[in-house]
């Protein structure tokens, strides 16, 4: 049965940054929602089953107080917002949105994007290690690198250390041309854009060669102890269970460490087991550890990528 619910917003400005450019947010939330929002001035009308209308309204509500908090309410906002308040009404996305965990040099607050992501960056917070396990696209290796600038802007740590396993070279970078840097390159690439998106290019680069920001294939992580750093592998399901038993005894006294990866997306020979899926399953109960799995539900790329891991999950079942 149709039901109609009218809202008035109070500030013009605000309705307009939600309702989009030529109203696209709105349109949006109809395509999710299966609703017809009509919307003249600062007065909305929804119609649709009292279910959908119940949702859109709850979404326009919460971004509308969003807008004028100063968040930018954007196509993928209100995607997020909408899948968010459908499946946990009780949610308030404030509570969400509004937890900054560090502002760019571009001036762009990053926060999380989704409740699986505010419970990763509460974790972290909390714990010496975390494991953030699932598909390309959730955040983890993005997160987990805004709270090591953020910790080490606030002086909790004094240097972070970046790493991932060179899979396709395995433990014989010697024998590739070129220095450290030039051998490992390709292979890191993902790490210093996450950086320079965060911090300017000069800071940056000055913190590298100063190896306050150090970004290292796993490898060479053998026989150190990382005293106060933050230290993030990532791409971790291409660890062996040897390195990354070697990986984790590394982190020393005032250190804390993030561990992300997608277990379906493992290069490692046939004949190795990946690491990342042995360390889960040996230290879940274990304090002080804490793992977050993040699904296809909190993909926050383009929505086609989240269809297109889904696609893939429905072949593999």
């Amino acid at each position: 049965m149709e039901t109609t619910e009218n809202l008035t917003f109070e500030n013009t400005d605000t309705a307009r940054l939600l309702y989009g450019h030529r109203d696209d947010n709105l349109r949006l939330i109809e395509r999710a929602l299966d609703v017809t929002i009509g919307a003249r001035g600062t007065e909305v009308t929804i119609k649709g089953s009292e279910a959908d209308v119940s949702t859109a309204s709850l979404v326009m509500r919460q971004l509308y107080a969003l807008g004028g908090k100063g968040v930018g309410l954007s196509a993928t906002d209100v995607s997020r917002a909408v899948e968010i308040l459908a499946r946990d009404p009780e949610t308030n996305l404030a509570e969400i949105y509004l937890d900054t965990v560090i502002v760019t040099a571009r001036g762009k607050s990053i926060s999380p994007k989704g409740l699986n992501q505010k419970h990763y960056v509460d974790l972290i917070r909390r714990n010496d290690i975390v494991f953030g396990v699932g598909p390309a696209g959730t955040g983890k290796t993005f997160l987990a690198m805004a709270m090591a600038l953020k910790a080490l802007m606030d002086k909790q740590v004094k240097r972070i250390i970046l790493t991932r396993p060179a899979v396709e070279a395995g433990e014989r970078l010697g024998f590739l041309p070129g220095d450290l840097q030039e051998k490992v390159h390709p292979y890191l690439i993902p790490l210093y854009d996450a950086i320079h998106d965060m911090i300017d290019s000069d800071r940056a680069d000055e913190w590298m060669e100063k190896q306050i920001i150090e970004v290292a294939p796993l490898a060479f992580m053998r026989g150190r102890t990382l005293n106060d750093a933050f230290v993030i592998l990532d791409e971790a399901q291409n660890a062996t269970r040897e390195q990354m038993k070697m990986f984790l005894t590394r982190i020393g006294f005032g250190s804390r460490a993030v561990i992300t990866g997608d277990i379906t997306q493992i290069d490692l020979p046939r004949h190795q087991h990946s690491g990342l899926v042995e360390a889960t399953r040996l230290l879940a109960d274990i304090d002080g550890i804490s793992i977050v799995r993040f699904s296809d539900v909190d993909v926050v790329r383009h929505p086609l990528v989240k269809r297109i891991i889904q696609a893939y999950e429905r072949d593999s079942e």
